[in-house]
């Protein structure tokens, strides 16, 4: 099941990457069941909180009429940024699923462990690396060909 509803934010990411977005798709799942789904849109909005994650969060909300979240799953196909990870506490979602790791900035485990640090008052569980490489895949295409744009 969990590479089945990856599967759906990678379409999501692709989704991003038709209109030049960063190609980051999210998934919430409640009872096994699809209830929002985003990817980002940061620059097409100009709105720098227009993270998947985030998007996904706000449409679970308004579809369930409140903001606990708490008997829903995230699937995301990027470990989530700090920004994100509060937003995810804050919805108490019980579990996230990510696949690709960002070394960067990852508030899962890569940079900070905001969701299982213990000092919050909410703690998520979470696992990384589902579907890891097409997650992955998808990420280093689109910035290699940005990179090459902008050299040309």
């Amino acid at each position: 099941m969990k590479e089945h509803f990856m599967s759906l934010a990678l379409k999501e990411a692709q989704k991003a990457l038709k209109i030049d977005e960063v190609p980051i798709g999210a998934v919430i799942v409640k009872d096994g069941k699809v209830i929002a789904k985003a990817h980002n849109l940061r620059e097409s909005k100009n709105i720098a909180t227009y993270h998947a994650e985030l998007i996904a969060i706000e449409k679970a909300c308004k579809k369930l009429n409140s903001w606990r979240l708490d008997d829903c799953e995230l699937y995301v196909t990027l470990e989530p940024c700090i920004m994100c990870a509060g937003a995810i506490i804050n919805a108490r979602i019980k579990k996230v699923y990510f696949g690709a790791y960002e070394p960067k900035g990852g508030a899962c485990e890569s940079k900070f462990s905001l969701l299982s640090s213990g000092v919050l008052n909410w703690q998520t569980e979470y696992e990384g690396g589902i579907l890891k490489q097409r997650c992955s895949q998808i990420l280093t295409d689109f910035f290699r060909l940005k990179r090459a744009t902008n050299q040309g």
